[in-house]
């Protein structure tokens, strides 16, 4: 299963980016599908998750200003990220856990989107 993130880009302390990643192949299933991120320096750490029972959980970081959504039909995971912070610059990472046609599990990852918050 392969993951294609877009939407990335630079913007200003305060602003909105939104983060897409599509998710194509062997799917049976899609169960969970999130974002996580890493700075330079730092450990990669969750950002948000979204489950197939469209429950969602978020970093205590970014809680109150980023929203995690899905699109079943077109296997795609969001991320609508608001009041951007310099904090929040980081390389993004979608990720994606479910069954394959062939019955097996796969736990994929995207290649990674740069995010940038400077003024």
């Amino acid at each position: 299963v392969q993951l294609v993130e877009s939407g990335g880009g630079s913007v200003q302390p305060g602003g909105s980016l939104r983060l897409s990643c599509q998710a194509s192949g062997s799917i049976f299933n899609i169960e969970d599908m999130g974002w996580h991120r890493q700075a330079p320096g730092n450990q990669r750490e969750l950002v948000a998750i979204i489950t197939s029972g469209e429950n969602t959980y978020y970093g205590d970081s970014v809680k109150g200003r980023f929203t995690i959504s899905r699109s079943y039909a077109k296997n795609t995971v969001y991320l609508q990220m608001n009041s951007l912070k310099p904090e929040d610059t980081a390389l993004y990472y979608c990720n994606a856990r479910g069954i394959e046609s062939s019955g097996k599990r796969y736990d994929s990852w995207g290649q990674g989107i740069q995010v940038t918050v400077s003024s």
